[in-house]
């Protein structure tokens, strides 16, 4: 009976997983609709998401100890339909010109509910895992649907948009919106019914002696999440970029460029997808310490080749339009390919850098995972500091700041991971 409560709740973090990919996959197809009516709004929905979990994380933890991964999922999934209906608000013509703050608004209260989200699942699935490499097995599996999901998201809007001008407007994404509703009011329901383990209130004691700040590889494990997410985000973006330039500064691609920059980003979300299903397939066997430093080591090898590898060097690659349809396009730089094969190693990092850092924290665990999601805040701070890169030095240059930060990952597989604080009481 056991087994079986664990299943329901293994497959109810799994689809909470999936959630939050639906919610934050959002943030960048709306971008461009708004991007056409304010240059500088584009990447700023995906901000407000990532600057929630700044506010939003360590106040996330203390919900999971004071009320519970229950009521902390409920919570979020009532803010996330909120801001989804805020979102829906920016697209009546009544609101006028304070459409787009309307509309930032909303993508900042689906911020608050992906964090909280986040918090729930990835130390639920850990916990469900036992923690050690069948841990990190449980989230590479909610990771494999997450992934599955953020790859449809971005397809699903672009279909509902077409082609983006400057009379697209949020309007005509009301359908994806109104599915949006209704999947978090049925999930809301759906939860209140399913029962979830409560491993804090089942513990004798949850009173705090210490602190999960004192835990050496967790803060260091925070700091790697901080990286890590600049990484996953900035390395697909610059890529993007880099293929739409025609100039002499980018790619070079004189014809469909933009498509062609989709295209390639896309397979880098989708080789995320093949990592976190391959790595949930062999996570109970290879451990997390092993995955974790082979794909951060692969990974410097695969961008080193992709900036030493001369433009020039080109093959043909798969692009996509609406006009057009699939075509393949010839004279794409060898080294676009080198950089999407990086989705691979990404694939893996979040869910081994998290079952890493809360090894052996016991009772600090659900106060660690707020912490960790005040660190996803590096995935709106590394990205800009890479393009402030390539503005000044070039997009190729840009990725010499992804080596350090893999680097780093690779330094915490190796050597930061070691719990050196064992003598602290964590029953």
């Amino acid at each position: 009976m056991a087994k079986n409560k664990n299943i329901v709740a293994i497959v109810t973090m799994c689809f909470i997983f999936a959630m939050i990919s639906f919610v934050t996959n959002m943030a960048a197809p709306f971008g461009n609709i708004w991007k056409g009516q304010y240059e500088w709004a584009g990447m700023m929905g995906n901000m407000m998401n990532f600057a929630a979990y700044l506010i939003m994380g360590i106040p996330s933890g203390k919900m999971l100890l004071k009320v519970g991964y229950k009521k902390t999922t409920l919570i979020a999934l009532a803010t996330g339909l909120l801001g989804i209906i805020v979102q829906w608000i920016s697209s009546f013509k009544g609101v006028g010109n304070a459409a787009i703050y309307v509309y930032l608004l909303g993508a900042f209260i689906c911020g608050f509910c992906v964090c909280m989200l986040n918090t729930v699942v990835n130390p639920m699935l850990n916990i469900l895992g036992g923690g050690g490499n069948k841990g990190n097995q449980y989230i590479q599996i909610g990771g494999t649907c997450n992934s599955l999901v953020g790859t449809l998201t971005p397809l699903l809007v672009g279909a509902l948009i077409g082609t983006v001008t400057d009379k697209t407007a949020m309007s005509d994404v009301t359908p994806l919106l109104f599915i949006a509703m209704a999947v978090f009011a049925i999930s809301f329901l759906i939860i209140s019914f399913v029962k979830i383990p409560e491993p804090a209130k089942e513990r004798n004691t949850v009173k705090m002696e210490s602190s999960a700040w004192h835990f050496r590889h967790m803060v260091l494990g925070a700091i790697a999440i901080f990286f890590y997410v600049g990484i996953e985000i900035g390395i697909p973006a610059q890529l993007n970029f880099f293929l739409s330039d025609a100039s002499a500064k980018g790619a070079g691609i004189q014809i469909n460029g933009a498509a062609i920059g989709g295209a390639i980003a896309a397979l880098y979300w989708l080789l995320m997808f093949v990592g976190r299903l391959c790595s949930s397939l062999i996570s109970g066997k290879v451990s997390t310490k092993t995955q974790l430093s082979v794909t951060s080591a692969v990974a410097i090898i695969l961008i080193l080749v992709a900036i030493i590898l001369p433009k020039s060097l080109t093959m043909t690659m798969p692009g996509y339009s609406v006009s057009d349809g699939f075509f393949m396009t010839p004279g794409i730089p060898v080294k676009a390919l080198f950089l999407f094969l990086c989705g691979l190693c990404t694939s893996i990092m979040w869910g081994a850098i998290f079952n890493l850092a809360t090894e052996g924290l016991g009772k600090y665990t659900e106060q660690a995972s707020g912490i960790f999601m005040t660190f996803v805040v590096g995935g709106g701070i590394m990205p800009l500091i890479q393009d402030f890169i390539a503005k000044s030095a070039g997009y190729m240059n840009s990725y010499w700041l992804v080596i350090a930060m893999l680097a780093y990952l690779l330094y915490y597989a190796l050597i930061g991971c070691k719990n050196v604080n064992k003598d602290i009481a964590i029953d």
